[in-house]
């Protein structure tokens, strides 16, 4: 979904299974802790302890924290593309459908991980926040791709544009859900959070210009 040519090597990619499936247990066993305790809390002998690996072993993959960090970063962003796309592809065949997908995979990508998510794209610098910038933009042309087929529902007098604009709205409620001190949480109340938001985005796309 990405480029893959375009990304810098967060870490050494493993060449074997069994490395790489302990490459998927350490960066599980980063994530658990930087998600319970947070970033600075997080350490090389931590991640080693509840990984069951020696510290060592990390050491061979990862240079030092801040490389750990990104390729944790870059796990978490691809997860989220990944998931928005499944959802996507799943959604009821309808623009009504497409945007319930859309809002709901959103609201779930942002709100997981206990508020790591923004927290890495917030804290680590220019080129975790281009990371996510790119993540954002394919998840946006997911949700255009999805929708096309259904454009001629849409009563704006520029459909694209309009889109262009409730995929703008629904990825800054989600990402603002999941920095604001009181966000929605548990599955009933993101549930119709997510309602909410698709229910926002199909009046605007439904409604004509005000002005012609």
């Amino acid at each position: 979904m990405t480029d893959q040519h375009d990304r810098p090597a967060p870490y050494k990619e493993p060449q074997q299974a069994r490395s790489a499936a302990t490459l998927a247990r350490v960066l599980r066993a980063a994530e658990d802790i930087a998600s319970s305790a947070g970033l600075e809390e997080m350490t090389m002998t931590g991640v080693a302890e509840r990984a069951g690996v020696s510290v060592g072993t990390i050491y061979r993959r990862f240079e030092d924290k801040e490389q750990l960090i990104n390729a944790l970063t870059e796990r978490m962003l691809d997860r989220r593309e990944e998931y928005v796309a499944e959802r996507l592809r799943e959604a009821e065949p309808s623009l009504s459908g497409v945007m319930d997908a859309y809002a709901h995979a959103l609201l779930r990508s942002f709100a997981d991980s206990n508020n790591l998510f923004p927290e890495l794209l917030r804290a680590r610098g220019a080129k975790v926040t281009d990371r996510g910038a790119r993540t954002i933009t394919v998840v946006h042309g997911l949700l255009l791709e999805a929708a096309a087929p259904y454009a001629d529902q849409i009563r704006r007098s520029d459909p694209q544009a309009a889109l262009d604009t409730a995929a703008r709205a629904l990825l800054g409620a989600c990402f603002h859900n999941s920095v604001r001190p009181d966000p929605a949480t548990g599955e009933t109340a993101q549930r119709r959070y997510a309602d909410e938001l698709s229910d926002m985005a199909l009046a605007y796309l439904l409604t004509p210009d005000r002005r012609t």
